[in-house]
């Protein structure tokens, strides 16, 4: 196996003929062995292989003979052509399949009346052969040419054991029809099984229906999701004519008009008009949000009552729909943890019912008198039968998509299975105060000079024009009417603040540690001010020259309003709660007390966030991180579980394994709440697939034949089969109807 490096290239493809959780252990390990491959996953759930390699040394082309080799194909065009091409071959398998489960259960069913009640009467055997011999060997063959590309490649999966059980009762039949004096000879009845091997497969083709219907419902949220865009847009041009555009023709820079009811195409930012838009697929919020100009509007999104003007920003895979389309797929299709021991299960678990099967055989032979051969026989068919490697191998992954689908309808973008998992086991939760706790907005509320003149204000503007920081946006915003002027050396001083020179004079903006850094003195009317602003909750920067203080301002950003519903609900749960903001000491109080936080810390440094996070790791915390900066990114990829808002940057969104697309913190709660449910499900569904063949198993291999003489009816195994998988995906479906 290659090693990860920076040329290696990841890609999703779809993995076509699949038929159980085999399957995808056995594409997935031939795959995985080819030259240039660092790491490959198949998820049976969602058909798709995931695969990082080096183009250096392998490629699409090599990968997919790889594939080919085992009787399986991947589905290798571009993205948009491929899931045009690859639901229409859903579609034409769905329909193909539900052709041949009808045909199965319309030519078994004289086979099964004429098996149970009609043994004596004229030429039963040749009729019941000639019904079930389309159903064994023209409608079931599919698992007969599966089984044997497996057998070359020394592999066996479900149909293996679907060929040998139908195969081994069917031929035991012709041969007992055709041959029926060999038993008379023996002073033995030489019974047919024809009912057994067509209804076998009859069952099991209406199995796969079922199971491959809700598989469907399974991914209904990304169906939602992909219906959210519209085909065509309406275009405005330079000159003021409208006209109509393929949504794969627009461009960034396009003005687009938007009427009344209408879905948002592309991401972009209002030009004209305004009107109140519908954002809840995205946010989960039911609220329409009021867009006018200079706001930003999204893909997916659905117009009210007005009409507006938005110029195209983002467009094509770039806009937040398509990423959140992508984050959902790439968390549906990735494996949880626990799914790692279920696949090697699955991989064993095909080779070890056949070796039961066999062993079956030989007790009964050796054992079981008179009808040993025949019992026997009937007996590793049925084991052969009854076990089913699906129910286990959907057990885990159709839960992770609907947990993840749920999510994303809720607003709640969940990256990948392993978060997911973990979130129920979170016991400490770290926030970020601003845009995490508050708004995010902050504004400017009070500005106390020492001595102010033009100039000041003028050098004040321009270093916070050069400021990334939040709370410089505030003071720019302040002082819009203000000139700027020319500085030098401008330098950002990450956690404290920025310095720059101005006519041989250093000026600073930033917290009291940058002042105090800087031996730089404070006035005592400053610093009362100070202390009044800061038990007012109220964020206080300021502003001096190498000398002394020139200024101070105060700062404020409103408390989300459902931040403390959200913070009961999370100290509710049990979960430690802290709250960590390179705000001052007397901010970080006021906003502690108002919002019912019993643990704070304030001047706090980005690279500290992260060192906190470690210490309650060590003490055995499970941690969540919440924020929505650059300056928590460090922290957040240092979580065991990382959650980002929405509105904050890109960078804390790309490192976070969750993000609340409205940044609400009641969706924190909600998430764990969904991760419990999710664990949940998977559990159940374990539970159910290993009690199902531990019982199973035994009772067709002939248990219970010492003690009451009950042997198990294949057919009656065959309908337990199909209905073991199905039992698994339902169970699964019921996680969307929980609150």
């Amino acid at each position: 196996m290659a090693t990860k490096d920076k040329n290696t290239v990841t890609q999703t493809f779809p993995v076509l003929g699949m038929t159980c959780a085999s399957c995808a252990s056995s594409a997935e390990s031939i795959v995985q062995h080819q030259e240039g491959v660092v790491n490959a996953s198949v998820n049976f759930a969602t058909g798709n292989l995931t695969v990082d390699y080096l183009p250096d040394t392998t490629n699409v082309e090599i990968l997919q003979k790889a594939v080919q080799s085992v009787g399986y194909d991947l589905l290798v065009e571009e993205e948009t052509k491929q899931r045009e091409t690859l639901e229409a071959i859903h579609e034409k398998k769905f329909k193909s399949l539900k052709a041949r489960t009808i045909w199965a259960i319309i030519l078994s069913l004289p086979v099964v009346v004429i098996g149970m009640f009609f043994m004596d009467m004229p030429y039963a055997d040749p009729i019941m052969w000639l019904f079930s011999t389309p159903v064994v060997l023209w409608l079931g063959k599919d698992f007969f040419i599966n089984a044997w590309k497996q057998a070359k490649h020394r592999s066996a999966n479900m149909d293996t054991l679907v060929a040998l059980s139908t195969g081994i009762a069917y031929l035991f039949s012709v041969f007992n029809m055709l041959f029926a004096d060999f038993w008379h000879q023996r002073g033995l009845h030489a019974h047919v099984y024809f009912e057994a091997a067509a209804v076998i497969i009859a069952f099991i083709l209406l199995g796969k229906l079922l199971e491959e219907k809700a598989k469907g419902n399974t991914s209904s949220a990304i169906k939602k999701l992909m219906g959210l865009q519209p085909k065509t847009v309406i275009v405005v041009e330079a000159d003021g004519t409208e006209r109509q555009k393929a949504i794969e023709d627009v461009n960034a820079g396009d003005v687009i008009l938007v009427k009344p009811g209408e879905k948002i195409a592309v991401d972009g930012m209002v030009t004209s008009g305004g009107s109140y838009v519908d954002e809840s697929m995205l946010s989960g919020e039911p609220v329409p949000v009021l867009k006018k100009e200079n706001e930003k509007v999204f893909a997916g999104t659905i117009n009210q009552k007005g009409s507006f003007q938005f110029k195209a920003v983002k467009v094509g895979k770039e806009t937040m729909l398509a990423q959140i389309i992508k984050m959902v797929q790439d968390a549906q299709g990735s494996k949880a943890p626990v799914q790692k021991l279920v696949d090697k299960i699955a991989g064993i678990f095909v080779p070890v019912v056949m070796s039961i099967a066999v062993l079956t055989f030989i007790l009964w032979f050796i054992l079981g008198g008179d009808n040993g051969v025949v019992q026997g026989l009937l007996a590793a068919v049925t084991v052969l039968v009854i076990a089913c490697p699906c129910a286990l191998g959907l057990a885990t992954p159709t839960a992770i998509m609907v947990g993840v689908g749920k999510g994303a309808e809720k607003g709640i973008l969940i990256k990948d299975a392993e978060s997911l998992e973990l979130a129920k086991k979170v016991n400490a939760i770290v926030l970020d105060k601003t845009g995490t706790i508050t708004e995010g907005r902050p504004e400017v509320t009070g500005i106390q000079w020492l001595d102010n003149d033009d100039m000041t204000e003028d050098i004040l503007l321009s270093i916070e024009k050069q400021s990334e920081h939040p709370l410089a946006e505030a003071v720019v915003k302040k002082l819009q009417n203000v000139s700027t002027t020319v500085l030098t050396n401008f330098d950002s001083i990450t956690g404290k603040g920025a310095k720059a020179d101005y006519n041989n004079e250093t000026y600073y903006v930033g917290n009291k540690k940058l002042l105090a850094d800087n031996s730089i003195s404070i006035a005592d009317t400053l610093q009362q001010q100070a202390d009044e602003w800061g038990k007012q909750s109220k964020t206080v920067i300021w502003f001096a020259n190498s000398k002394q203080a020139l200024s101070v301002i105060a700062i404020s950003d409103k408390i989300k309003q459902t931040s403390v519903q959200a913070i009961k609900e999370i100290q509710y749960m049990g979960i430690d709660l802290y709250m960590l903001t390179g705000d001052n000491d007397a901010t970080a109080k006021a906003i502690a007390e108002q919002t019912g936080i019993k643990h704070y810390k304030a001047d706090v440094l980005p690279q500290h966030k992260a060192d906190f996070v470690k210490e309650l790791q060590s003490k055995g915390k499970v941690v969540a991180m919440v924020g929505d900066g650059i300056n928590d990114s460090t922290a957040l990829a240092t979580a065991d579980v990382s959650i980002a808002m929405g509105k904050g940057s890109d960078i804390a969104m790309d490192v976070a394994k969750m993000t609340i697309i409205s940044s609400d913190l009641t969706k924190i709660p909600q998430a764990i709440r969904l991760s419990k449910q999710t664990v949940a499900t998977i559990k159940q569904n374990l539970f159910w697939a290993f009690i199902y063949n531990l019982i199973g198993i035994p009772i067709a291999a002939g248990i219970l034949y010492p003690i009451n003489g009950f042997l198990l009816d294949p057919m009656i195994a065959g309908a337990a089969m199909a209905l073991s998988s199905v039992s698994v995906v339902s169970n699964s479906l019921r996680l969307k109807w929980k609150k």
